[in-house]
């Protein structure tokens, strides 16, 4: 087995991979401006959908874009309730007659 060891190479030591002929990805970079006036760059791929706001690596807090992109406002419905789901199944006259047939038998007309 010690016949295979590389030599001359530690745990740690740097690549020996050549850098030349590397082409790295399209890159840009976006400025994101904290309510502390912390000014920060992240940089994106091209390619990718860019966020509108960034926590400052500074303080914690959430930053904006620096070119002023405001996040699209998503419409949000309101959420359904018992109520509109039980007026999906019945109108008000079978309501009010499945009511008034429920307070007959709890009043005991029915004995």
């Amino acid at each position: 087995m010690a016949d295979r060891a590389l030599r001359g190479s530690g745990l740690g030591s740097k690549s020996h991979a050549d850098p030349s002929g590397v082409e790295l990805a399209p890159r840009q970079e976006v400025g994101f401006d904290c309510p502390k006036d912390h000014h920060f760059t992240v940089v994106f791929s091209e390619e990718a959908d860019l966020p509108t706001t960034w926590e400052c690596p500074r303080c914690g807090e959430v930053a904006r874009r620096s070119d002023g992109a405001e996040p699209e406002v998503k419409e949000t419905k309101a959420p359904r309730t018992h109520w509109d789901m039980l007026r999906e199944r019945r109108s008000i006259e079978e309501l009010e007659d499945l009511l008034a047939e429920r307070l007959g038998e709890i009043r005991g007309e029915d004995r």
